[in-house]
């Protein structure tokens, strides 16, 4: 570790990506360059950076005005403040103009000081190898006098050259859905406060050039996403100066952190991504995640998750029966979902009460473990663990643990409450009920649900707000649970995909995309998912024939093609299916596990085309080796044929063969299929392929097919 005061500004660099940060000893660090990578530099080069930005403006104060990463009111910035807090209104305007700066290889730290306002702020800022950038502040509080802090953001800017906005809006069962927008002077604000991080989340807030798109030629992309799971707070500000920052943190409550003395709070990681077009910037985040200790590293099972199989309809012999035809089918979990603990004959009562319900299971889980275990599958179990039906025996022995405020309790969502898991006695109640669970019946697998806003969540042992302090005892939850049984993994679920976010994806091994398994749904779903994460991390299930949420009816062939890009599963009760239907599920199963390796690891790619009802995305191995891609045709297009379609992505310089492969969709009338869908294929050049393509097929709206490219 290097400790240094110098001015010289410090630069970073990885993965194409070229990091230029100001490093001043008088003053907070700000970012002079973040994008493309700027090749070696020397330090005359890089002083002369720095002397080219921040120039004096007219009817301004009299000194350049400078943004640093926590932007201060008292360096004459006149937009959203990076800190904001008191001492019952004083010391509400702090200047931090003692630094020092600390780096071990990419990651800087920066330690500043206001001796006036007593102050400390810690900015860590590291560029990882896969070239995302990611920062957080820690604020410590040296004066006897509390601090209460109201916002603590970082920032980071983009350029002129960004004049367009994407991020993503939603709701239940259509979540993750772009908007996009000029960036004009103001702000755009996108604030969560429903203390999880909201299927109307903005996941990732992009600044982009003109027209951006997928691929590198459609301009340069810089984004952003706060890693956190509760309330949240993301923005992108236009000053009048031409000024623009990206910025984010975690939404505090009042009263939700008050510093006594020498206490400190930290902010969540914010990441940041630049990339060439919108797949570049996404490949970063998946590579981040990638290289994590803690990813997946296991071939992740093809699940079946028996909820719209059965609902609460939990008998045993048709459990055992969907079990028996999932094996033979190709499944390698077996989920037994909500309706199994005590009271739980629907979803008015009973959570909280994480015991078997004897009534329907007489002998326990153990007939139903025991025989799927027998044939060969894991076993995992639904839970909901932060929330408690008001008809629950917890809630009637501790109505105190539930979060609330004002003398009375929040207002009910879908019959239940939150229970306060910052409160000791209730953290170990879930704990141990949990964990004597998975002992018991070795549990593989845990669904964990999280079904309602955290509405009025105040605490009755503080009498404040309490959204943080839940986030973070959910967090520790899921760690300990980790570090008592090793082998257990856990899904990130909440009403479908509402708690999706790289902070608690630190202790969770998946996510649940949508409660929407409509393919026509999750075709946008799943394509905007993987702006932030990468297939192996997204839970793609084939549902029924008719759709639980729209009552759409969909062959199986686009629901099959449709959840291959994911981590795969079944959401469906194929007991009731033909055998034709089973014979052909196993088809999709063994075609998944086949492409499994390469959709689990490659990179994303998805085709910018100007038939905006064709949906083309795929998966290109590291090596360019091979690749496999979807052609969808979402609804019916005013002009026909599509016409071909570019592949990107692949080596120019090699030969690739290009087949048709999986169960064939039914083509629209009196149309004949590609060449590439004749026996055989053909051969194109990668160089061929990204400035020709090949030709779409001529698909019934509703349908897919699918083209494996293999280098020859």
């Amino acid at each position: 570790m290097t400790n240094s005061t110098a001015s010289t500004p410090i630069h970073l660099r990885a993965s194409g990506v070229s990091l230029v940060l100001d490093a001043p000893p008088n003053a907070l660090p700000s970012i002079l360059h973040w994008g493309a990578d700027l090749g070696e530099t020397s330090d005359d080069d890089l002083r002369d950076l720095a002397s080219t930005v921040s120039p004096l403006l007219e009817n301004a104060v009299d000194v350049p005005v400078r943004v640093s990463m926590v932007p201060e009111q008292s360096a004459g910035w006149l937009g959203a403040p990076g800190l904001q807090g008191s001492r019952f209104g004083r010391d509400w305007s702090p200047r931090f103009h003692e630094v020092r700066f600390e780096q071990q290889g990419s990651t800087i730290a920066a330690i500043a000081i206001d001796s006036v306002a007593k102050l400390e702020l810690v900015l860590e800022v590291e560029l990882t190898a896969s070239g995302v950038l990611r920062s957080r502040a820690t604020l410590t509080n040296h004066a006897e006098e509390a601090y209460e802090v109201q916002r603590l953001v970082v920032t980071l800017p983009v350029p002129p050259v960004a004049t367009e906005s994407l991020d993503q809006a939603g709701r239940w069962a259509k979540e993750r859905v772009p908007q996009r927008r000029d960036i004009t002077v103001g702000t755009h604000l996108r604030e969560s406060r429903r203390g999880r991080t909201g299927a109307d989340a903005a996941t990732v807030l992009i600044a982009g050039e003109a027209g951006f798109g997928f691929g590198p030629s459609t301009g340069e992309v810089w984004g952003l996403h706060v890693g956190f799971s509760g309330n949240h707070v993301s923005y992108l500000e236009r000053m009048t100066s031409g000024k623009t920052l990206l910025g984010g943190g975690e939404l505090l409550l009042p009263g939700e952190v008050v510093l006594g003395r020498d206490e400190s709070y930290t902010t969540p990681w914010i990441y940041g991504s630049w990339g060439r077009g919108l797949d570049e910037q996404a490949g970063r985040f998946h590579e981040w995640l990638r290289a994590r200790p803690q990813h997946p590293r296991s071939v992740r099972p093809v699940t079946l998750n028996v909820w719209e199989a059965v609902y609460f309809d939990h008998r045993l012999e048709p459990l055992l029966e969907l079990a028996e035809h999932a094996a033979a089918a190709g499944v390698e979990r077996y989920v037994l979902d909500d309706g199994w603990f005590a009271g739980r004959r629907s979803d008015n009562a009973g959570l909280g009460d994480w015991v078997v319900d004897t009534d329907v299971w007489p002998d326990g889980l153990n007939p139903l473990v025991t025989r799927v275990r027998e044939l060969g599958m894991q076993f995992g179990l639904w839970f909901e663990p932060e929330m408690v039906n008001s008809d629950s025996d917890l809630a009637r022995a501790h109505p105190e643990w539930i979060l609330q405020t004002g003398g009375r309790m929040p207002l009910e969502q879908r019959q239940q409450q939150v229970l306060n898991l910052a409160i000791p006695g209730a953290y170990e109640y879930i704990l141990q009920s949990i964990s004597s669970l998975v002992d018991e019946y070795a549990i593989d697998y845990l669904k964990w649900d999280h079904n309602r806003d955290l509405v009025d969540a105040g605490s009755t042992v503080t009498g404040t707000a309490g959204v943080s302090a839940q986030t973070y005892a959910v967090y520790r939850l899921c760690a300990e649970l980790k570090a008592r049984h090793p082998r257990l993994e856990i899904e990130s679920c909440s009403s479908g995909g509402a708690r999706i976010d790289f902070g608690v994806l630190e202790y969770t091994d998946r996510v649940w995309a949508s409660d929407c398994i409509d393919p026509l749904e999750r075709q946008g779903i799943l394509r905007w998912t993987g702006q932030l994460l990468p297939p192996e991390l997204v839970g793609s299930h084939i549902g029924s024939p008719r759709s639980h949420t729209t009552g759409r009816r969909h062959d199986l062939s686009f629901r099959a093609s449709t959840a291959l890009f994911g981590h795969f599963g079944v959401e469906w009760n194929i007991s009731t299916a033909s055998e034709a239907e089973r014979a052909e599920l196993a088809e999709w199963i063994e075609l998944h596990k086949r492409f499994r390796p390469l959709i689990h690891s490659g990179r994303t790619v998805r085709v910018d085309h100007p038939t905006t009802e064709l949906a083309v995305h795929g998966i290109v191995a590291q090596d360019r080796s091979e690749a496999l891609f979807e052609f969808a045709l979402l609804a019916r297009p005013s002009t026909w044929p599509p016409g071909l379609v570019r592949i990107p992505g692949l080596d120019p310089d090699v030969r690739y063969r290009v087949t048709s492969v999986g169960p064939r969709a039914p083509f629209s009338t009196n149309n004949t299929a590609p060449t590439w869908q004749a026996d055989g294929g053909v051969v194109l050049s990668g160089r061929a392929l990204a400035a020709v393509g090949i030709q779409a097929p001529p698909l019934q709206p509703e349908h897919s097919a699918l083209a494996y490219i293999q280098a020859v």
